[in-house]
């Protein structure tokens, strides 16, 4: 689903990807490790297609994630790190995402009630002033009713209780078949009983790829 073939991305003189293939296909559940500066964002970056690379090239389902944008991300969730600054109030932001994505808002719901978030009570309230754990429960909830093909996680359990991090493993453990699960994370015990196979990077390349 995913094809990477000798991905080199730099800024300025700085090399961030070094010739990186890799190849990622469903049922692959992946922990992308690294330092910090060892390419793993730039890498999730350019299968979103934030970023031109020098050379190389990105396939998302045979579709250039640059080229063919809209059409690629149609198939990818995405929940960052550190969420976007959205002013939007819940109920205009699933209005917006239903017509942008085609999310129903029927299974946001019931996702967010599955991941023990009040999301009726604070249709009024702007997500930029939800608290961390709330903004996160949410984009999981979304990233979850979209069901598509390829689910990245950029350190997903940074803001959750433990109550909401069990929650988020029963879920994504019901609902992995036939993915590409992505988790970018310092800490494999995080995401051990979720992943099939780990990738360790370091200076922009890819030094181990193992099933586990």
């Amino acid at each position: 689903m995913i094809e990477i073939k000798n991905l080199t991305k730099k800024f300025g003189k700085a090399i961030s990807l070094n010739n990186v293939s890799v190849s990622f296909n469903k049922n692959d559940h992946i922990a992308l490790m690294g330092a910090n500066g060892a390419g793993k964002t730039t890498l999730i970056r350019s299968i979103l297609g934030y970023y031109h690379a020098n050379s190389g090239q990105v396939l998302i389902n045979g579709l250039d994630p640059i080229k063919n944008r809209i059409d690629v991300l149609k198939d990818i969730s995405f929940v960052p790190q550190l969420p976007p600054p959205i002013s939007l109030n819940l109920d205009d932001l699933l209005g917006y995402i239903e017509k942008s994505s085609g999310v129903k808002r029927e299974d946001i719901f019931y996702y967010t009630k599955e991941m023990e978030l009040d999301l009726q009570g604070n249709l009024n309230k702007s997500f930029f002033k939800l608290s961390g754990g709330m903004k996160q429960k949410l984009l999981i909830a979304i990233s979850l009713a979209k069901r598509s093909g390829v689910m990245i996680y950029d350190e997903p359990t940074a803001n959750l209780d433990p109550k909401a991090r069990d929650n988020f493993y029963r879920l994504l453990k019901q609902n992995g078949d036939e993915k590409v699960m992505l988790f970018v994370t310092h800490r494999l015990d995080e995401v051990k009983d979720l992943v099939n196979r780990q990738i360790y990077m370091d200076l922009g390349e890819i030094v181990s790829d193992e099933k586990i």
